[in-house]
């Protein structure tokens, strides 16, 4: 596995920033990946010391790097650094219109606890490649690594060497790498020490073997289907250090994609034609009648309205069925007004068990036992008899032989009559 890692990595163009002080130049191929990375170590040279106690050694250093005279970098080279106390990693793969442009990035650092900078030039000088590009590029989905992981050589070198161990090429090379965030992927919770996996584009120069092809098969496409780990059988060569996703893995032949030609819009010089000076109107402008604006803005819409008002009110009071709308809603109206009078005043609804009710006995028509002033919303619905003044016990007739048995009334007067005497009369008849 070394020794292959070491053959394969040669196709990989790695620099690291020397510590002179020049203008640093590097010869990528295009079509190929390109890694530069910029040490920490060689910026903390730029800085003066720092007169105040503290770790000179582990200053948190961040880096802008853009194209020179412009304020980003092209759009083929990527930059991360995750956090100041790491190095910084330019990557990108060049392609074929880059060829014989050299391009100049301007590198910034940044010291967070002294605020001081320092500014490097990396000038890029991107070669052709007769091998470029490759015919067969497979791309992959590294589930288990994040980016600046990747791009490490030992890490990077293992992989293409797990690669060629797998598809046997003759020429092997990594044409680029892409987070997983960059494709639209979410951003890993941190549990469990979860990776935002990373997508690498590798090229050959011979078909794809029957391992790579085996996730084209009818049943592995279905397990896809159903979100289940296909059968592969090579993948155990890359399980003990790379977790891939294989139905996410993308075969290309480009000797089968049909080139698609669109004639693209002449740009031209960028330069307007000239026309002359600027002719400004003349200052004896004539005056302008607006009434004709003012009723087309505001008495159309304003008619139309009335006309639609008039229809309503005809619809709504002179035909029957708007009468009886408008008669309905009154009717809602008023009901809703005397309910609510109603829950305002609540002595008017009294408990069926508050109400006058015939006596038991004379017949005649008994008061509510309780006085006009009570209060009716502690008032149980059922009255007993039981702690009441003035009451008088009367004996109801029994059997012969019997005892009698006493019942208890109020003592009230009815017209005027004692209810005692009511009672007897009652009795003797």
């Amino acid at each position: 596995m070394d020794t292959v890692g070491v053959i394969v990595w040669l196709y990989v163009v790695v620099t690291i920033l020397s510590r002179s002080h020049g203008d640093r130049n590097v010869y990528p191929s295009a079509g190929v990946l390109f890694v530069h990375v910029l040490e920490r170590e060689y910026f903390k040279g730029e800085f003066a010391p720092y007169i105040k106690a503290g770790d000179s050694s582990n200053d948190p250093i961040t880096f802008n790097t853009n194209l020179k005279g412009y304020p980003d970098r092209p759009g083929w080279l990527r930059y991360i650094q995750r956090t100041p106390h790491s190095d910084g990693v330019l990557y990108g793969s060049p392609t074929a219109e880059h060829v014989g442009k050299p391009t100049v990035i301007e590198i910034t650092a940044y010291n967070r606890r002294t605020f001081e900078t320092a500014r490097n030039n990396l000038v890029i000088n991107i070669m052709a490649t007769e091998e470029f590009p490759l015919p067969y590029q497979a791309e992959f989905y590294i589930k288990n690594m994040n980016v600046e992981e990747m791009l490490a050589s030992e890490v990077l070198g293992d992989f293409l060497g797990a690669v060629k161990n797998v598809w046997q090429p003759e020429r092997l090379n990594a044409i680029n790498i892409t987070s997983a965030l960059d494709r639209g992927g979410r951003v890993p919770l941190p549990i469990n020490d979860l990776k935002e996996g990373v997508y690498v584009m590798v090229g050959a120069d011979v078909p794809f073997s029957s391992c790579l092809r085996e996730v084209e098969t009818p049943q592995n496409q279905l397990r896809c289907s159903q979100e289940m780990e296909p059968a592969i059988s090579c993948d155990k060569k890359f399980r003990a250090q790379f977790h891939i996703d294989w139905c996410k893995i993308n075969l290309v032949d480009i000797t089968k994609v049909v080139t698609v030609y669109r004639e693209r819009p002449n740009p031209g010089p960028g330069v307007l034609p000239d026309i002359g000076e600027y002719d400004p109107p003349s200052e004896a402008l004539q005056s302008r009648d607006y009434f004709s604006d003012f009723v087309v803005t505001l008495a159309v819409p304003s008619a139309v309205a009335l006309v639609l008002f008039a229809v309503l009110g005809y619809a709504m009071c002179c035909r029957r069925e708007g009468v009886i709308q408008l008669v309905h809603h009154s009717s809602i109206q008023k009901s809703t007004k005397e309910l609510r009078s109603m829950s305002k005043n609540r002595e008017i609804s009294w408990p069926l068990s508050t109400l006058p009710v015939f006596h038991p006995v004379s017949g005649e028509v008994v008061p509510p036992l309780h006085p006009d002033n009570y209060e009716t919303t502690s008032m149980p619905l059922m009255q007993t008899q039981t702690n009441l003044q003035n009451q008088v016990q009367i004996p109801q007739q029994q059997p012969p032989g019997d005892n009698y048995c006493m019942s208890t009334f109020r003592r009230l007067e009815v017209n005027g009559i004692p209810e005692e005497r009511k009672v007897a009369e009652a009795l003797d008849l």
